[in-house]
């Protein structure tokens, strides 16, 4: 049996450095010991980061901690004491194809060591089982899975030190290796590789939106022009309900709780219902638990509710929203919208119709303005190119042109955009942005009128703090657009219910 436990404790990789493996995958590490500073630095040194998500970076682990994290994979017997004192009684086979045979008994080819039984034992069960000869592995078969199991291990270390240097090349690059040996339906560490790669995509795409949030005003106009509109129909009303549409962060809020808490006349009392169906929903909870307590702390009583399903007709009821009497209503659609446009209508349609049922005080919604919906391919990608290209302009305007950051945001967000409207068609193809001329057609069928927004000022104040000339503010038909050099590229709206609908 000592021979079965010097194969499992992996004598052909003893000479190996675990250490070094890391360094392979993750340079940082290296720079760091030298001396050196993390690539965090660099990054830090070109944009500030102020999320409460980026407070501190992910340490480089210690060798130490590598060696003792990859042993526990490979070395399984490694906690098994007791087990291994049971064991000490038992025969050795008389070779090593002997051992394996016998280690092949256990239910998993990483499974415990204690699950060996002796040669008694295993005569007494081979009368009952037929052992197949094909299925126990070979040498040669043994040490590529140990081999390939090493490398999971020491990518998945490589891409979380890399993710958390924000290292965007190399996470990159390890993921998409990760990607070709993990699997779902695989053996146990390629099911955890395949969990854990998942969890660091997700990471790198929150980052992402994150970055762009900070680094170019798109994100944080929209924001701006909803939360005026809410406060401005929400003056006089002590008690707000918002269901926000495809809720995927909470950034939005802050200002907006710190802007009513301050309000001349008193603070109202706040409920928010996220409807998503996205996967960090964790992630949300706890942010919007923050935001609770701060708002409590301001004196205004706030609740947070977060419904896991994405907005239909049927979830659109008072009963699943759980309304309450004397409550302003108020529907906020950021980028969401649009996912309902198909090639009918009919579903963006359905949505509004509801929306209207619950009568709700107001309607933001912010949107790409862009034709991305024609019914021909060539017309489309033409205007997809065009709009774009003035995003990727305008981005290394703010960051440069070999900046990770920048390329990480055009990566994570907006190839797949581009991906989903150059590839896709029928129900796979979301990303269906329209001009604002559509949405106007569309939520005036839909029983809605356009509220005309009083940002203007506000706007304009919140461009200057970007340091860019580019960026253009225009007013159409009571709707709000930002441009980059006279391309429109975000439009920014509010609607109330029109009690008198045209006969169209």
């Amino acid at each position: 049996m000592e021979d079965i436990n010097s194969w499992l404790s992996l004598p052909m990789y003893e000479n190996l450095n675990h250490d070094f493996a890391i360094r392979r995958f993750c340079p940082a590490r290296m720079e760091q010991e030298q001396g050196g500073e993390c690539d965090e630095a660099l990054v830090l040194d070109e944009i500030v980061l102020s999320s409460p998500f980026d407070a501190t970076s992910t340490p480089c682990l210690a060798s130490s901690e590598i060696d003792e994290f990859v042993d526990s994979f490979i070395n399984v017997d490694h906690c098994d004491n007791d087990d291994n004192n049971s064991m000490e009684n038992h025969q050795n086979f008389d070779n090593f194809q002997d051992d394996l045979e016998a280690y092949s008994m256990a239910d998993d080819f990483f499974g415990n060591v204690s699950m060996m039984i002796d040669e008694a034992e295993f005569e007494i069960m081979n009368g009952c089982f037929e052992i197949v000869p094909d299925m126990v592995p070979s040498a040669e078969e043994a040490s590529q899975g140990m081999d390939q199991g090493l490398d999971l291990v020491h990518m998945l270390l490589g891409c979380a030190e890399a993710v958390g240097c924000r290292d965007t090349q190399l996470a990159g690059s390890l993921l998409s290796k990760i990607w070709a040996l993990a699997s779902p339906g695989g053996d146990s560490l390629q099911r955890v590789s395949y969990c854990f790669a998942t969890g660091l995509k997700w990471k790198e795409k929150s980052d992402a939106f994150q970055l762009l949030y900070q680094t170019t005003p798109y994100i944080a106009f929209g924001f701006m022009a909803a939360n005026e509109a809410i406060c401005q129909a929400a003056q006089g009303k002590s008690s707000l309900h918002i269901i926000d549409l495809g809720m995927e962060h909470t950034l939005q809020w802050p200002s907006l709780i710190r802007a009513l808490a301050s309000r001349p006349g008193g603070r109202p009392a706040l409920r928010i219902t996220g409807l998503t169906n996205d996967h960090n929903v964790l992630e949300i909870e706890a942010s919007m638990k923050t935001l609770v307590e701060e708002a409590n702390s301001l004196g205004m009583p706030m609740e947070f509710h977060l419904i896991s399903e994405p907005a239909t007709p049927s979830l659109l009821t008072k009963e699943n929203l759980n309304l309450r009497e004397g409550e302003a209503l108020f529907f906020n659609s950021i980028m969401h919208l649009h996912k309902y446009v198909k090639e009918s209508r009919s579903s963006l349609k359905a949505i509004l119709q509801a929306i209207k049922k619950l009568s709700p005080t107001v309607l933001t919604v912010v949107e790409q303005d862009a034709n991305h919906n024609g019914p021909f391919f060539l017309g489309r990608f033409l205007e997809s190119l065009h709009y774009y290209s003035a995003i990727f302009d305008s981005l290394e305007a703010s960051l440069p042109r070999n900046s990770p950051q920048r390329m990480k945001i055009e990566r994570l967000r907006f190839a797949e955009e581009i991906r989903n409207i150059v590839a896709y068609e029928g129900p796979d193809r979301i990303e269906r942005h329209e001009r604002v001329d559509q949405w106007r057609r569309q939520l005036g069928r839909a029983g809605f009128q356009v509220v005309g927004l009083k940002c203007m000022s506000q706007a304009r104040m919140m461009l200057s703090v970007y340091g860019c000339d580019g960026y253009t503010l225009a007013t159409e038909k009571g709707c709000l657009l930002l441009g980059w050099k006279g391309r429109p590229i975000i439009m920014t709206s509010a609607w109330k219910v029109n009690n008198v609908v045209s006969s169209s």
